[in-house]
């Protein structure tokens, strides 16, 4: 299923709430209508956050306080995004800002990448299966990928999760970054190319 079609879903009457609706509810105080939401959305965001940090506890937390904000935010919502723009957007300026105060502290080592909590069922669960770390597994060039990652700028790395590993189009992507298409293609041809630099000696 395709991206578009994937998202086209969450508003088809036979598949459920529209997110619409599910939203007008939730902003009714129907804490069960936003728990659909949060079902429908937490391991494509938990998936997006824990690419940008390499780190499960991080993104669990992150994760967490991001549908917390988005509700007591949700009040303020009018529709003019669809609601999984404004939530991803909710989660990546949170996990952007985290980063930036991070940066504050030590350097981030391989050290700090909580593998083990790969073969905890909760986390596996909840994260998505086109995760790198699903992938790749305990490899190598897992390892490697995760480094070469947190070399990047927030908004590049963001940028390869959001379309290399979420599967995000373009134009999704510029309303969560809110940018235009332009830059979000700038942005992901060079941090490829830094990825690629990154990781040369790994792939000859």
């Amino acid at each position: 299923m395709s991206q578009e079609n994937k998202n086209a879903s969450h508003t088809d009457p036979a598949a459920g709430p529209t997110d619409s609706e599910l939203v007008r509810r939730a902003q009714q105080e129907d804490l069960a209508a936003y728990d659909l939401l949060i079902r429908r959305y937490q391991e494509r965001i938990y998936a997006t956050l824990y690419n940008m940090t390499s780190n499960h506890e991080d993104a669990n937390d992150m994760t967490q306080e991001t549908f917390i904000k988005a509700y007591k935010a949700l009040k303020t919502f009018k529709g003019d995004s669809s609601f999984f723009t404004w939530i991803y957007r909710i989660g990546v300026n949170k996990t952007i800002n985290f980063l930036k105060q991070r940066k504050n502290r030590s350097a981030m080592s391989l050290n700090d990448v909580d593998f083990n909590a790969e073969h905890d069922p909760d986390l596996v669960a909840l994260v998505s299966d086109k995760t790198p770390s699903r992938d790749a597994g305990l490899t190598e060039l897992q390892e490697r990928l995760n480094a070469a990652m947190l070399k990047l700028s927030e908004p590049h790395r963001l940028v390869v999760t959001l379309h290399d590993i979420q599967g995000l189009p373009h134009e999704e992507i510029a309303k969560i970054m809110e940018c235009n298409v332009g830059t979000v293609r700038s942005r992901l041809f060079y941090a490829r190319q830094q990825l690629q630099a990154l990781l040369s000696d790994f792939l000859k």
